[in-house]
């Protein structure tokens, strides 16, 4: 395991997404937070995880001989342990690019997870398997004839948000976000001092020290 996912298991286990997003503001990162209808579909699991990326367009039939999901199928297969799919599907509501399959397909190669401003069916089966799905929907419609990957490993926008493949996707029940990978290691290295932070603000708040004394000692609120 590398050093720097080494820091990401340990931000797996220690960090949750209001830190995170705390730390982007203060880096002057502010756009990097995916809009509340974004949400999982297991509020108990956590999303960790560097992007790949697949970008979606609408179609509205399927030519003879043609195959649909040649490049989705690509990205899947090609899925790396501690990466996340993210399906970037633009604003139509009509494709639904995740299901059952392709979660047992991720969850053979080790990834971690699946990001996409899309649908998602299959959900109670996915929920048994417990696979972190974030997810614009959930309606049964396959893909096919709807839409279909045009290229990947490309930057997209999911939700509104820029993705590049490498960057670190997180997210738990408060919501899901985007760290770009440049700033990755400086990122967490910031969230976990703040965790640090809080949970001594939350044990003297405990103590029955008052909020303002708390907040001058450690700034953190």
């Amino acid at each position: 395991m590398s050093v720097d996912d080494q820091r990401i298991e340990t931000a797996r286990a220690r960090l949750y997404t209001a830190v995170l997003s705390d730390v982007l503001d203060g880096l002057g990162y502010r756009h990097q937070v995916l809009p509340p209808r974004i949400r999982p579909l297991d509020e108990a699991l956590v999303l960790v995880g560097r992007a790949r990326t697949g970008l979606y367009r609408d179609v509205y039939h399927v030519p003879r001989g043609h195959n649909p999901y040649e490049l989705e199928i690509a990205l899947i297969d090609d899925l790396k342990p501690g990466e996340v799919a993210v399906l970037a599907c633009g604003a139509s509501g009509r494709i639904a690019p995740w299901g059952e399959l392709l979660t047992t397909a991720c969850l053979a190669r080790g990834a971690r997870g699946c990001l996409t401003d899309g649908l998602v069916r299959d959900v109670k089966a996915i929920r048994e398997l417990r696979f972190p799905v974030f997810h614009g929907g959930i309606g049964p419609l396959d893909s096919k004839g709807r839409g279909e990957v045009t290229a990947i490993d490309v930057p997209v926008e999911c939700g509104g948000v820029t993705v590049n493949p490498g960057d670190l996707v997180f997210g738990d029940a408060d919501g899901v976000l985007v760290v770009p990978q440049p700033i990755v290691r400086q990122a967490l290295k910031l969230a976990l001092e703040k965790v640090e932070s809080e949970n001594r603000t939350r044990e003297e708040l405990r103590q029955g020290t008052l909020l303002g004394e708390v907040f001058k000692k450690y700034g953190v609120l």
